[in-house]
């Protein structure tokens, strides 16, 4: 089989070139890409890659995701994570191939506190919801060789996120602000590309799996109650980040200022997922507590001095903590 993996770099398509490697040939690009054309912006590129390739398989897992920017760039948001995706699903059905997507619980309005199913009607607060929507629909609309799994509050050892930053702030700050009303469940790349993995073999033997499916880790929490168990564990092998552990100051999303609205509700059922696939998912903790070990040791020091440069000019993450230099913006969503 081969297979077409588009965001090589970003920290699920990372994970990805793993976890398909074992199920044929990858051939993994990403926008600066140069033999082939693996930007989202690039339609008729794109287009014609996938006619040059002829994979059996198209993994998606690019996408724009500055929350706030796509507020003022509606038209860029529009094109990566709405027209390409339907690029992609018109020339995969050309081909009788299969097309794997990710997609957002920013889909939703966030009431409530019921956990969303897959038939629930989506009302996303802003662009990046919207347009991200409207990839679901082109490809569900141009494909039906399609796998949709929505996610949310993804992470991943590579890169920087939530947990680095909280980290990173714990040791210049001497208190911490973090919103306590919004609920979902962190999510690791790594779990996700487990799970795609498992899912494709099971849906290239079963076509009539296709479709959308919600996939989180198990359990939920806030951001506030996900900032104090990272710096929880990570104040086993930092006394500074111990110290501050005990003062982080929950607060309301409204503390913060931001361009795009934030879903207070986020939790995904994913009871379709786990019954179709066969799966039993992981506690939220069990992951995360997986990726800190994994930056945290057996280097301390040398990873925590990584950690601090990681975390100087991040782009992408959460407006969870009263830190200046941070953009505040919630957002690691796929």
């Amino acid at each position: 089989m081969k297979i077409l993996l588009l965001g090589k770099n970003g920290q699920l398509g990372w994970e990805l070139q793993r976890s398909l490697a074992p199920l044929g040939e990858v051939v993994a690009l990403d926008r600066h890409s140069q033999d082939l054309c693996g930007d989202l912006g690039n339609l008729q590129g794109l287009a014609e890659t996938v006619r040059s390739l002829r994979p059996n398989l198209i993994v998606n897992a690019a996408a724009h995701t500055a929350v706030d920017k796509a507020e003022s760039d509606p038209e860029l948001a529009c094109m990566i994570n709405a027209l390409a995706p339907g690029v992609l699903a018109q020339e995969a059905e050309k081909l009788g191939a299969w097309l794997v997507h990710y997609s957002t619980d920013y889909v939703f309005d966030g009431s409530g506190s019921r956990p969303w199913v897959e038939t629930d009607t989506p009302a996303p607060l802003g662009v990046y919801g919207q347009t991200k929507l409207q990839g679901e629909q082109l490809i569900a609309r141009h494909c039906q060789r399609h796998l949709i799994l929505r996610t949310s509050w993804v992470y991943a050892a590579r890169g920087a996120n939530f947990a680095t930053s909280m980290i990173h702030q714990a040791q210049e700050q001497k208190r911490l602000v973090v919103v306590d009303d919004q609920f979902g469940a962190p999510t690791g790349a790594e779990l996700i590309a487990d799970v795609t993995a498992h899912a494709i073999r099971q849906v290239i033997r079963c076509p009539q799996y296709a479709g959308l499916y919600h996939l989180a880790a198990s359990g939920q929490t806030s951001w506030y109650g996900y900032a104090k168990h990272v710096l929880a564990q990570a104040g086993d092998t930092c006394l500074a980040i111990k110290k501050i552990a005990n003062e982080i100051m929950p607060v309301t999303t409204s503390t913060f200022s931001t361009r795009a609205r934030r879903p207070h509700n986020s939790r995904l059922n994913t009871s379709k997922l786990q019954k179709t696939f066969d799966l039993i998912l992981p506690a939220w903790q069990q992951g995360v507590d997986r990726m800190l070990n994994e930056i945290l040791a057996p280097h301390v020091d040398e990873n925590l001095n990584h950690l601090f440069k990681l975390c100087g000019t991040p782009s992408q993450l959460p407006a969870m903590a009263g830190c200046r230099k941070l953009p505040t913006c919630p957002a690691h969503p796929v």
